[in-house]
Order: C-alpha cells, then sequence, then structure tokens
C-alpha cells in the first residue's frame, strides 16, 4: 500500500517516539439530497487534536468538547485505531501516543464525525511516519475509506470543498468541483443522535427505476448548481432514494426538511441524519429563524482547505 516499505523492528518505531504532530479536520456532509453515497461537502466547523509518539507503557488520551466522558480513551478510539491501521499497513509498530483531542463536531448527527476521527488518525500517522514511510493521497485516502467503508466523507474531509467520490476497479477515488463562493449552509443539530446502521437499515434493497433516473438527473443539475448555480440548488436537491425512507427513525428531521423546501430553501438530511443542512445566502437570518426549540443551529461556510497536518 505505502510508497515506501520499511522493515517492522523495535529501531524503526523508537526513531518515532519523541515527534509530534497537531491535525485539523472538518465537519461533512454526505448525500446532499441525490447524491446517495457519492457527494459530500467540507463545512468550517472542525475537530483538531495534538499526537505524540512516546515511550510510556500506555497511551494518554484526553478528550475536550464533544465527546468528553462518552468516547473511549484506550486504544479503541477511533483516531488511535486509525493510527494503528496506518502504522500497520507501513510496517511499523506503533508506540504509545499521548492524544489531546479538542472536538467540536457533534456526535451521531450526520456532519461526519467518525469520518473526521478516521482521517485524523492517517494523517496524524502521516506526519508521525514523515522520511520513513511516504504516502500518497490516493493511499491515505484509500486507508481511511477501509475503516470508514465508504468515501462521502473521509474524501471531502481529505481535501475539502465538494467531493464526488466511489470505487472503479478495485480502488476509490474522490474528484473536487467548484464551489461557487455565494453558498452558505446552515445547519439544525437535534439534542438526540441517530446511529448510522439504524438509518441505513430502514433502506429498502431494491428501488424503482424511475426513482434512480430521477436521483441521477439531480445529482448531475447539483454538481452544476454548486459550481457556479447556486439558483438550481433547491430542484438540484430534490432526493427520491433515501430521505423519505428514513423518516421513522427522525420524523421531527423530514418535517423540517419539507417545511424548508416548501418556502423555497434548498433543505436535506445532513449525512445518515439527523441533522438537516439548509443552503444559503449572504443573509442567513431568515434560516436560523427557522431552528426548532432545543436545536442547535450553526452558520458555516464551506471549508476549501481539507484536513490540515502541522
Amino acid at each position: 500500500m505505502s510508497s515506501a516499505t520499511v522493515a517492522p523492528d523495535s529501531g524503526v518505531a523508537a526513531s518515532v517516539v519523541g515527534r509530534i504532530v497537531h491535525v485539523k479536520v472538518p465537519a461533512t456532509s454526505a448525500n446532499l439530497g441525490p447524491g446517495f453515497d457519492t457527494l459530500g461537502l467540507a463545512l468550517a466547523r472542525y475537530d483538531e487534536l495534538d499526537v505524540e509518539a512516546t515511550d510510556a507503557a500506555t497511551h494518554d488520551i484526553q478528550v475536550h468538547g464533544v465527546g468528553a466522558g462518552e468516547v473511549p480513551l484506550d486504544e479503541t478510539h477511533l483516531v488511535v485505531r486509525a493510527i494503528r491501521h496506518t502504522f500497520d499497513r507501513a510496517g511499523v509498530p506503533l508506540p504509545s501516543l499521548r492524544l489531546v483531542a479538542h472536538n467540536a463536531i457533534p456526535h451521531g448527527r450526520g456532519l461526519g464525525s467518525s469520518g473526521a476521527a478516521i482521517v485524523a488518525g492517517v494523517m496524524a500517522a502521516k506526519g508521525l511516519l514523515a522520511g520513513i514511510v511516504e504516502f500518497s493521497p490516493d493511499e491515505l485516502l484509500e486507508l481511511a475509506t477501509e475503516l470508514e467503508g465508504h468515501p462521502d466523507n473521509v474524501a471531502p474531509a481529505f481535501y475539502g470543498g465538494f467531493v464526488i467520490s466511489g470505487r472503479e476497479d478495485g480502488h476509490w477515488y474522490a474528484v473536487r468541483s467548484g464551489v461557487d463562493p455565494r453558498v452558505t449552509a446552515v445547519v439544525f443539530v437535534p439534542p438526540d443522535g441517530v446511529e448510522t446502521t439504524v438509518a441505513r437499515g430502514l433502506l429498502p434493497d431494491l428501488v424503482p427505476h424511475a426513482d434512480a433516473a430521477a436521483n441521477s438527473g439531480r445529482a448531475a443539475l447539483l454538481v452544476t448548481a454548486l459550481n457556479g448555480q447556486p439558483e438550481h440548488l433547491l430542484a438540484a436537491t430534490r432526493d427520491w432514494l433515501h430521505q423519505d425512507q428514513r423518516e421513522p427513525a427522525m420524523p421531527q428531521t423530514l418535517a423540517l426538511v419539507r417545511r424548508l423546501r416548501a418556502e423555497g430553501v434548498p433543505a436535506v438530511v445532513s449525512g445518515a441524519g439527523p441533522t438537516v443542512l439548509a443552503f444559503g445566502s449572504a443573509d442567513t437570518s431568515a434560516l436560523v429563524a427557522a431552528r426548532p426549540d432545543g436545536w442547535a443551529c450553526h452558520e458555516l461556510s464551506v471549508d476549501v482547505e481539507g484536513a490540515q497536518l502541522v
């Protein structure tokens, strides 16, 4: 997998000890209506972490912000699992880690928190292994997608912006497309999450041909709408394949999507939900006022940098 190979010996692992990296990864919104499992957008809300390779006996993991007191603080932490996955692929034993995470991406809300954690871990491993094993961007995407299972969140988290992703000839691909600078987003985050497995479990195994054709057309229109013609976003975000089917798990989410769309707002379920993403313009005050009681609301620009490694 890696473009360089290293023998898995303790001397190589020891040379990593003492290295420190800082990683910043954006939130993402996948699907965006018709682009089920293929389209994703990076949003300017970030998880950040500092990772140091140490010679301690165990990992030292601290989590601040979202997930503090909830996520595991051992080797099962998703960032640590992603770091280990990358070290294993490089053939280098994983040293102990000191990890300090500052999280702002909500968990279980459809804003790519697991994808961000995986990308953060893969990027941290890339930094810790710099000069020992080098990975190409395509190889990093493969590593992250192996853990996540599909690329629609990890790809925009890596590359930033609006990304079209999928699988061809046994390999994952990701292609960036442009985003009009007038495009902004408002996300409405409910107080309770929905497990992705639950949301996916509501989807049928088969869909009507007409629905698949309609979704294909709207997904193509969405690429054009985001890349210079945002006046078409309402039509471009129409979905037939997955949003209505998930209503039993998130009735308030679908009610908000329908209310906003009836008012002419291009609103969609973000990822597997239950967050609602609404595309706006420079003045989002009317959108913010639509926030249901008890829900959080964030006005977010599109992140164009993707994951950052220092």
